[in-house]
């Protein structure tokens, strides 16, 4: 594709956009792109996906953490799970080393499972894993992402967290995509995760600590709100 169609492709999308609804310009904390955001998700939401690198707000939070915490990346090793695009695209960039992992073959670098990481014990520095745990055994995936990362590495982790309720709802009845999405919300879910995921995370071993943006970064590169980034650390 033609560096011409790259540029008449993104006009085009910022004007969709602009018959959506965006309400501004937004800054994209990914790629660096300033302009009108384009809709996305069901129900749909305004101001989401950058035109540009695709981000959504997800992927805005975690870049936002990393523009300040992310120096350890330039020697470290990192393992992607379900990797997002502009994500990839920015971890590659700045890491020593970059590997992007899927269950499904052909979307990452590698074909692995999260449940049982066919990788050695202290294989990478970081891992990173957003709104993928929701669809797993999380508690395995957590003890691997645990056996995994070095002493003092480091999980970037996000899900989607219910801070209202005080306990992670979770029902064995829910077998089908039928009724996994009655009781979750999605067809491919298996919990709704109340405030107690961090006690979760802490029993595999991990450290925690966490990260919202708010005021005027919610707005400026636009995030949902109260949107949480966990960094779970094991011990050095």
């Amino acid at each position: 594709m033609t560096w011409t169609a790259n540029i008449s492709g993104l006009v085009r999308r910022v004007f969709a956009s602009r018959s959506k609804g965006a309400s501004f310009p937004r800054h994209c904390s990914l790629c660096g792109y300033y302009g009108w955001f384009m809709p996305a998700g069901r129900p749909q939401r305004i101001d989401v996906r950058c035109p540009k690198c695709g981000s959504t707000e997800r992927s805005r939070l975690m870049a936002l953490w990393l523009s300040g915490h992310g120096q350890f990346l330039q020697d470290a090793s990192v393992l992607h799970f379900a990797p997002e695009r502009g994500m990839s695209d920015l971890l590659r960039r700045r890491a020593r080393h970059y590997v992007s992992a899927d269950l499904v073959g052909g979307r990452a670098d590698r074909m692995l499972n999260i449940e049982a990481i066919d990788c050695p014990d202290a294989s990478f520095e970081c891992i990173v894993c957003s709104h993928v745990l929701e669809h797993v055994d999380d508690r395995r995936a957590l003890a691997e992402f645990h056996r995994v990362l070095t002493p003092g590495g480091v999980a970037l982790i996000m899900l989607p967290v219910i801070e209202g309720w005080s306990r992670t709802y979770e029902n064995g009845v829910a077998r089908t995509p039928e009724e996994r999405k009655r009781h979750f919300g999605q067809s491919d879910h298996l919990r709704l995760y109340g405030a107690d995921v961090r006690q979760r995370i802490r029993t595999a071993g991990f450290a925690l600590e966490e990260f919202t943006a708010e005021g005027e970064d919610v707005l400026t590169y636009g995030l949902q709100r109260g949107e949480k980034l966990f960094i779970a650390r094991t011990t050095a």
